[in-house]
Order: C-alpha cells, then sequence, then structure tokens
C-alpha cells in the first residue's frame, strides 16, 4: 500500500532517498495506518501527540517529538506486522521508507522497549538494527505514551501500568515487561514532570 508521505526526499547515494517528515505528514500516515482497523489505539495516538506537541512547546525540543509521537504506535498496523513487536515493526517501515535517523530510533526505542525487546527474545535484533534517539525526547516520548490511556485520556502514570496489567493479563508478555519495568517508567515520567513543573508559567 502506497504511504501519505509528501514530504521533500533527496537522494543519497545509489538507491537511497532520505526523507524529511514533518508533524502533518505523520499525522496523516498515523490515520491512514491505524484509524480505521485500530480506532482505540487511534485515539491513543492522537492524544499522546497532542501532549507531545504541548511538551515540546514548554521544553523547546524539536518537532521530532511531535512526529515520533504521531507515529510510535504504527507498527500495530495489521499490514506492518513481521515479528508482533509494534517498536521494531514501526521503526523497520520508516526505515524502508526513508525515514531514518531521530524519529525513527525515538519510535524504535519508545516506552523503554528494549527491555520487552528482551522478554521478546528480540534484544539483540532491536539494539543491532536502531541506536537510541535523544535521551531527553526518549524521556519526554515515554511520559507523553504514559500519561495517555488507551481511549486518548489522561492518566497518571501508575494507573495507566495498572490497566496494562489488566487489559493483557498475567501470564502475557506486555504484562512481563511492564512488571520489570514499572520503576523505570515512573522514575522516568517523574523526571519529565519535574521539568515541566521548573518550567515558566
Amino acid at each position: 500500500m502506497a504511504h501519505p508521505l509528501t514530504a521533500n526526499g533527496s537522494a543519497e547515494g545509489a538507491g537511497t532517498v532520505k526523507c524529511v517528515i514533518d508533524s502533518d505528514d505523520a499525522a496523516k500516515l498515523a490515520e491512514e495506518m491505524l484509524a480505521a482497523e485500530l480506532p482505540r489505539r487511534w485515539r491513543h495516538v492522537r492524544s499522546v501527540a497532542r501532549r507531545a506537541r504541548w511538551v515540546a512547546g514548554k521544553l523547546l525540543l524539536s518537532d521530532d517529538l511531535v512526529v515520533a509521537a504521531w507515529l510510535h504506535d504504527i507498527g500495530y498496523a495489521p499490514e506492518l506486522n513481521e515479528t508482533g513487536f509494534h517498536p521494531l515493526d514501526g521503526a523497520r517501515y520508516l526505515r524502508r521508507a526513508g525515514i531514518d535517523g531521530q524519529v525513527t530510533s525515538l519510535v524504535a526505542h519508545h516506552s523503554c522497549a528494549q527491555i520487552e525487546a528482551e522478554v521478546r527474545g528480540l534484544g539483540h535484533v532491536l539494539a543491532a538494527e536502531f541506536s537510541p534517539g535523544d535521551a531527553l525526547m526518549t524521556d519526554v516520548l515515554l511520559y507523553c505514551d504514559m500519561t495517555t490511556g488507551p481511549d486518548g485520556a489522561h492518566v497518571r502514570p501508575a494507573d495507566r501500568l495498572v490497566e496494562i496489567r489488566g487489559r493483557y493479563g498475567p501470564d502475557h508478555q506486555v504484562t512481563r515487561f511492564v512488571e520489570l519495568a514499572a520503576s523505570e517508567i515512573l522514575a522516568t515520567a517523574g523526571r519529565v514532570e519535574e521539568l515541566l513543573a521548573a518550567q515558566p508559567r
């Protein structure tokens, strides 16, 4: 399926095209991939992106954060399912589309993805294929994701983790991941909240 990217591309070497994607393009791509088949996921993504735009403005962060927020769950799209691990599947798709670099790294490693990759036996694959993105933007993307519920409502990170456990059940890999990553998720969200609280009103 053709994707709706309209970003300007420039040839870089034999057969390689790098695309610069803005947040409007990212929103269109995410909507095409998720809205019809996964409407609940789409509601979550829209709210994560709105929150990311607000935080990016407060902390003077690059628009790459907002782009990554729109695209962070694109790997859930059924047509992109290769490994069943959405950060990896989504990042691979973006890389194929020429969107490498910061945005793809943020998507690949969002919300402690490396820990979940280890649970799934894919840790070496994720680490080999995608380097982590900017540390602060990675933290902020986690904060936006973990303060947004599955229907798009604002939630506390601790409540989000409870909801994820309940949705997947006690024996699921995602629940195991949450148990392993909970302290890091909560600490990261707390750091971002402190940064936001320190900004001028």
